[in-house]
């Protein structure tokens, strides 16, 4: 297992607005074009941007003419936006060249039990991301949810796919456990554990499990992986695949 490659289970993912970075518009640029430059240069499995950098992007890995992909976040960071606004931001991105698409799942639908709207959802943003040869992801905010919760939405999520596309397709939608961006209380963990993980595993197969926020070490990374992870989502991408202790916390 040690002998993996770890670069190609790692989405390199900036997401903060210029805003969220304490930055000027320009320099956030800046600081998003490098980072596209290193996830093309290190040879990570992909960038994770928001969606009005994935034309930057496409442009960088073309005229690298590298392998990454793009991935971008759909509905960010909160989820609660209406479907057809959802379907609106996804159908720009795939136009834009998007690779992958990660919707923040209403995880608060969920909460209140709105079980039919959630199933609207998945249905609705895996056809229309599968349909274009896309892969799908479901961010299930871990860290706003009790176990029981991440185990019914994982296997909200599981179901739903499985009762309305292909088996072929199943590979191409996974469950996520994190934005990334969710304010915890008390310094508690806002992304990705290893108990919250081993739940989405258990509950999602045969959908594939993306972990991200809060791995910070290769160890923890490959920790993950060899619990059955597929993907994992971290702004320290580099310091994470050089064997060093990202101080990050997504």
């Amino acid at each position: 297992m040690s002998s993996i490659n770890i670069k190609q289970y790692l989405d390199s993912t900036y997401l903060k607005t210029a805003a969220q970075a304490n930055l000027s518009e320009a320099a956030n640029n800046k600081v998003v074009q490098d980072f596209i430059q290193e996830t093309i240069d290190e040879g990570f499995k992909l960038v994770m941007i928001r969606p009005d950098k994935v034309q930057l992007a496409k442009k960088l890995i073309s005229k690298a003419n590298s392998k990454v992909l793009i991935g971008t976040v759909i509905d960010f960071p909160d989820g609660i936006s209406e479907l057809d606004q959802k379907l609106a931001e996804a159908q720009q991105a795939i136009e834009n060249e998007a690779d992958e698409l990660d919707f923040v799942i209403n995880y608060q639908a969920f909460q209140r039990g709105e079980i039919d709207q959630v199933k609207k959802e998945v249905i609705a943003c895996a056809k229309l991301g599968l349909s274009h040869k896309k892969i799908v992801k479901f961010i299930i905010e871990v860290a706003a949810l009790t176990n029981q919760q991440i185990i019914q939405i994982s296997a909200l999520i599981k179901n739903t796919i499985i009762a309305n596309f292909k088996e072929e397709s199943y590979f191409s939608v996974f469950v996520k456990s994190s934005t990334g961006f969710y304010k915890t209380e008390e310094g508690l963990p806002n992304g990705a554990t290893i108990p919250t993980i081993i739940l989405m595993l258990e509950n999602a197969n045969p959908l594939p499990v993306k972990a991200a926020g809060g791995v910070r070490t290769l160890d923890e990374a490959l920790a993950m992986i060899r619990l059955g992870v597929k993907r994992i989502g971290t702004s320290a991408a580099k310091t994470i695949a050089d064997g060093n202790v990202s101080a990050e916390n997504y």
